[in-house]
């Protein structure tokens, strides 16, 4: 998977389309991503003692990695990522300005 923890993504597909945030956390295994303040849902908790009130959390849910799109911090556009190898290191570039990340 090409997004790491901590890169600006936007969001491409979905009801938060065109919204921007940072990578919390990222699940490889299943292909999906936690984005900060987006796709959120609302959560109703019961009370569990006498007397205590129910609330409502919100709560971020994760999202398809696919359904997202890595910002490149030098020119700010959504963008692909392509993989270059110079000796033992491999370092992630972006497509539109050829940039490294």
């Amino acid at each position: 998977m090409d997004i790491k923890k901590n890169d600006i993504v936007k969001i491409i597909i979905g009801k938060d389309k065109g919204k921007e945030g940072k990578v919390l956390d990222i699940d490889a295994k299943k292909g999906k991503v936690l984005v900060e303040g987006l796709n959120v849902y609302k959560k109703h908790k019961r009370p569990k003692k006498q007397g205590e009130k129910g609330e409502i959390i919100n709560l971020p849910r994760s999202m398809e990695a696919s359904n997202v799109m890595i910002k490149c911090p030098n020119c700010g556009k959504p963008t692909r990522i392509s993989h270059k190898v110079t000796g033992k290191v491999k370092s992630r570039h972006c497509k539109k300005c050829k940039g490294p990340f």
